[in-house]
């Protein structure tokens, strides 16, 4: 901008992407490698979700954590989540880091779940070294493991919002929709590999002898994977930040006569842009109703504009919010109790039995066969991400949406009506289906509303109507997110009721089916589809 057009303190931010020829255009498209390298920040995620997922109950139960503080350690971390991910989503679509606007985000959330399983598979360890006296030493145990797993937990699922946002931002309509499909095939191999690695006995292997425990291996593997696999990810698409652009100008003269409205540029998920010089006459226009960009810029970052920003989103964001969290709530409800289901149902063991009795043995075997289904699931998940992509081109996002969710539904219908080994191992298939569905439909139909909206911003500026939006594609992809965390809340908070009333873990089986088919109906009647 031209000087400040005799408006001091007004700023225009622009993204320095968007200098040169392409400044109109979408971003160049991205070479298969390059989403790939993007795609890895999942695999390092889904992998160290895999160890969690095998190893955070044996923790939890080695370091003695009263039953009490269980629904603490599970529910604690979805609810900060719940609350801060729209906060930190709308602030990242406004960060002036001179690395971009989301990898700031992406390294600290990554440095955080680092430290986050550092704590939970390594501090009964350092515990113990550092505190002789038993009782203090439990203490410090405790707390230093639910740390862990609280902070790994928020975090893990904190980052997903700023990876997708980061996608969104760098790749065009085209690469978007690739990306997200490369996105749940790396999610399901890196899920797999966790299992398969969480399955083998380290306790009797050499390097677990040289590490101390299996818990020692698993630390390092999971490091190693997760700082190769962020490494990669943030060096894979360069991030252009936001600027001021009245700092770069010289000052100029303000031009007698506004520009033409086809000078303004806006993109929706981003400031307001005023071209050079007409920030005065955009002010004009908007009269006594608009604020200036800057003080629009400063209220978008108050808390009270982002509830009024989540409050009013569109009808279509908020049934796409709440397919997802039906989903989400499905997904759940079945994974985080299925290996307790394998054990005490398929295999009729018992896991209050004493520590040596045969009950207790089955259903350690049932846990561990369990465990199997979860790899099965998850590589169903990477197969069925790759042929997703050629059956959008035949029953659309709409067909991919709805048989995601009825085959969970049927699968895990089955499975609890027909307890049966092999059965339930061939119906997991069904739980990768649900997996690779929730991981992409969704975020694809994000991409399409925002270039929906874009498109209609674009003849909004040629026509010169002015449009600041206080939302930004941050902010969307952490509120779509955020479900996941609700989901989470619910599960925890319900599901254990209901198995306490009906005596079985059944009735969670059946539960996870219900929803899913109630989702069926929904995505079916009330999501909005992109023709």
């Amino acid at each position: 901008m031209g000087g400040n057009s005799g408006q001091p303190g007004v700023h225009a931010y622009t993204s320095l992407a968007e200098d040169g020829p392409r400044a109109a255009g979408e971003p160049p498209r991205r070479p298969t490698g390059r989403l790939v390298m993007h795609s890895m920040a999942m695999f390092g995620r889904e992998f160290c979700y895999a160890v969690e997922a095998a190893y955070v109950t044996p923790v939890l139960l080695s370091v003695g954590l009263p039953k009490s503080l269980y629904s603490v350690v599970w529910l604690l971390s979805p609810v900060l989540g719940f609350l801060l991910q729209p906060v930190v989503g709308s602030a990242s679509d406004y960060c002036r880091a001179g690395w971009g606007r989301r990898r700031p985000y992406i390294l600290a959330l990554g440095v955080m779940m680092l430290l986050g399983m550092a704590l939970y598979l390594n501090g009964d360890t350092v515990v113990s070294a550092l505190i002789a006296e038993p009782r203090r030493k439990l203490v410090w145990a405790i707390t230093v493991t639910m740390m862990g797993v609280v902070l790994f937990d928020f975090a893990a699922d904190f980052i997903d919002g700023p990876i997708k946002a980061y996608l969104f931002d760098v790749c065009s309509h085209q690469d978007k929709e690739r990306g997200l499909h490369y996105h749940a095939l790396f999610t399901g191999f890196g899920g797999a590999l966790g299992y398969l690695l969480g399955a083998i006995d380290w306790a009797h292997l050499k390097l677990g002898r040289v590490l101390g425990s299996e818990f020692q291996v698993m630390f390092f593997f999971s490091a190693l994977v997760l700082t190769l696999c962020f490494t990669i990810h943030l060096c894979s698409i360069p991030e252009a930040p936001l600027r001021d652009t009245t700092k770069d100008d010289l000052p100029q003269p303000a031009p007698r006569d506004p520009p033409p409205p086809s000078d303004k540029t806006y993109e929706y998920g981003s400031i307001e842009k005023v071209g050079n010089g007409d920030a005065h006459s955009a002010l004009k226009v908007q009269g006594e109703k608009t604020k200036s960009p800057a003080d629009q810029i400063q209220s978008t970052m108050t808390m009270k504009s982002l509830l009024r920003a989540l409050v009013n989103m569109p009808s279509h964001y908020r049934c796409l919010c709440i397919s997802h969290l039906i989903g989400w709530t499905a997904f759940l409800s079945n994974m985080l109790f299925f290996t307790d289901f394998m054990g005490r149902i398929v295999y009729h063991g018992n896991p209050y039995s004493a520590h040596n009795s045969s009950q207790f043995l089955i259903y350690e075997r049932g846990v561990e066969v369990g465990c199997w289904g979860l790899c099965i699931n998850a590589v169903f998940s990477s197969l069925y991400s790759y042929f997703q992509k050629a059956l959008v081109s035949y029953i659309g996002l709409k067909g991919l949406y709805f048989m995601g969710y009825l085959l969970f539904g049927l699968g895990t219908g089955l499975i609890g009506l027909f307890p049966n080994v092999y059965s339930t191992l061939a119906l997991c298939a069904s739980f990768g289906v649900m997996s690779s569905t929730l991981y992409t439909v969704p975020f694809n139909l994000m991409a399409e509303y925002h270039r929906e909206e874009q498109e209609e911003q674009k003849q909004k500026a040629h026509a010169g109507v002015l449009d600041g939006g206080g939302r930004g594609q941050g902010l969307d992809c952490a509120t779509l997110t955020c479900m996941v965390q609700l989901a989470q809340i619910l599960v925890g908070g319900g599901l254990g009721f209901l198995v306490n009333m009906a005596g079985s873990v059944v009735v969670v089986v059946i539960s996870a089916s219900l929803v899913a088919l109630m989702g069926c109906c929904f995505v079916a009647l009330f999501v909005r589809y992109v023709q």
